[in-house]
């Protein structure tokens, strides 16, 4: 699987001043549909696979529209198959000629858009009536405020709605609504078909791919796949841990009810990982204190202990807290303030006394 890793300063960025044709007129219209259906018929006409489309605001500042138009611009511009997002670095175009072949997603916005049109068909409402205001609309069909309006703004795309003044009428009632309110979602697809995958690829203990190449396996989001690990490890068929551990299978059946096996779980929580971390630091920080340090001493600055101890400075900073709270230490401020040792701490205790492993299994291998 080729896989590319995308590095910003590489990617040619298009400038707003590169979109060559008319700027569309935005008023009294479906701005963010207007503006997405501007771009799509520009790249249609564009070779800029892998390039870079100006930012966000960019866009906002150019067109005179705010920042949450341009956001469900990006949107709609994902959902049709003309770019994908990544962190960090923007919206990179896809193949214009590869947009059909992308996977055909049943997304929330659709779902949302069935939701509404239901509710039209079984409301009452006729032909020149006005909508209950979006805030209403929300709270009766359950949808959140952000799908009840990007739904209203594909409704009145599609010549269902019509907005005149600040409310909202129907001009058309002659549609059809699908089956998709209890269809999957996106991410519960993609769970299925990352499970095939498991099951035909992946053996007990073994590591699957990262986000990032199940992204570009399945042509979907990293945040996607995100969702769908989070999914499937709730039922009990991947159990992810951090650092080079990665995300490891522990069932390969089709069957969520199934217990892993036992030596999967030997990994400690990250909670208790993080205490683990933290104690060994005090640990370093008292064994500095007993051999060069007396009661009533300064101890050096929180940067100056991250350097000479190479870990950040805000694992310090927690690590002189539990300090303080075990009363070794004590924090005073302004010019002749720092941090002051008042009583010895003790290190003949035991130093690792939390192993990196779950303790309900370290008892019963007892």
């Amino acid at each position: 699987m080729n896989y590319i890793n995308y590095k910003k300063n590489e990617l040619r960025k298009i400038l707003i001043s590169d979109i060559d044709i008319e700027c569309p007129n935005l008023k009294n219209t479906n701005k963010s549909q207007v503006i997405a259906d501007w771009i799509c018929s520009w790249l249609d006409r564009q070779n800029l696979v892998n390039c870079l489309l100006p930012t966000k605001a960019e866009f906002a500042y150019s067109l005179g529209v705010s920042l949450g138009t341009i956001q469900n611009v990006f949107k709609i511009l994902e959902d049709k198959g003309y770019i994908f997002l990544k962190q960090r670095i923007g919206a990179i175009v896809k193949d214009v000629d590869d947009i059909k072949t992308v996977r055909k997603q049943t997304s929330k916005t659709d779902i949302a858009v069935d939701i509404i049109k239901k509710y039209i068909q079984t409301s009452g409402i006729n032909i020149g009536d006005k909508l209950i205001s979006s805030r209403k609309l929300s709270q009766i069909t359950e949808l959140s405020l952000n799908s009840v309006r990007l739904s209203i703004n594909k409704l009145i795309n599609d010549g269902i709605l019509e907005k005149t003044g600040d409310s909202l009428v129907l001009v058309n009632k002659d549609f059809e609504t699908k089956d998709v309110i209890n269809s999957e979602s996106l991410v519960n697809k993609i769970t299925q078909d990352i499970k095939e995958f498991i099951s035909d690829n992946y053996k007990i203990g073994e590591r699957i791919p990262s986000y990032n190449i199940l992204a570009e396996k399945f042509k979907v989001s990293v945040k996607t796949i995100h969702n769908s690990i989070k999914q499937l490890e709730k039922e009990n068929m991947l159990l992810s841990r951090r650092g080079t551990y990665g995300t490891i299978v522990v069932n390969t059946s089709m069957n969520s009810a199934f217990e892993p096996r036992r030596e999967m779980s030997i990994f400690a929580s990250a909670q208790d990982t993080a205490f683990y971390h933290y104690e060994k630091v005090q640990n370093k920080i008292k064994k500095i204190i007993t051999e060069n340090y007396g009661i009533g001493s300064k101890l050096p600055s929180i940067r100056e202990f991250s350097e000479s101890l190479d870990l950040s400075p805000n694992t310090i900073r927690k690590a002189l807290n539990n300090l303080a709270d075990e009363g070794i230490l004590r924090f005073a401020r302004g010019r002749y303030g720092g941090t002051f040792v008042i009583d010895m701490p003790d290190v003949e205790e035991q130093t690792f006394r939390w192993l990196a492993v779950n303790p309900r299994y370290a008892q019963k291998a007892n």
